[in-house]
């Protein structure tokens, strides 16, 4: 199940980055929950929660929020996938380039717990200081 369980969570990495509200929803089971840092960049410069509950919700953030931010170039570099029974971690450098113009280049880690071949709960740690640094400071443009 290991194995099965680390695919899953890869294959639900790929949904994510088509931002397809139906297929990334249905990589959650109905009350999954997506835990990160209270006061994240990304909840505060979108106005989001940064608890979220239930599939339709996750899904929703992944597919039409996140784009708002992280407008273009986004890529993500795995530097690691961990699977021990129905935990997943991944460790991961994303970067993009955000809807202020701004470079973003920040490190995170997933921790997924699944049940039953779907995601139950994710709980995200990243450098929240570096992303507010990223988010919301103003670039000196020298046009």
């Amino acid at each position: 199940m290991t194995r099965d369980n680390r695919e899953i969570v890869l294959s639900a990495w790929r949904a994510f980055a088509n931002h397809d509200l139906e297929r990334i929803a249905a990589y959650f089971t109905e009350d999954a929950e997506w835990l990160a840092p209270a006061g994240n960049a990304t909840a505060v410069a979108l106005d989001v929660p940064s608890h979220m509950v239930g599939r339709s919700a996750i899904a929703q953030f992944i597919a039409n929020d996140f784009p708002r931010l992280f407008a273009r170039d986004v890529s993500v570099s795995f530097r690691g996938v961990y699977a021990e029974g129905d935990r997943v971690i991944v460790e991961e450098t994303m970067s993009a380039t955000l809807a202020n113009g701004n470079s973003y280049v920040n490190d995170y880690c997933f921790i997924f717990e699944l049940q039953e071949g779907l995601i139950h709960r994710v709980r995200e740690y990243m450098d929240t200081a570096r992303g507010h640094r990223m988010v919301f400071t103003e670039v000196l443009r020298t046009d």
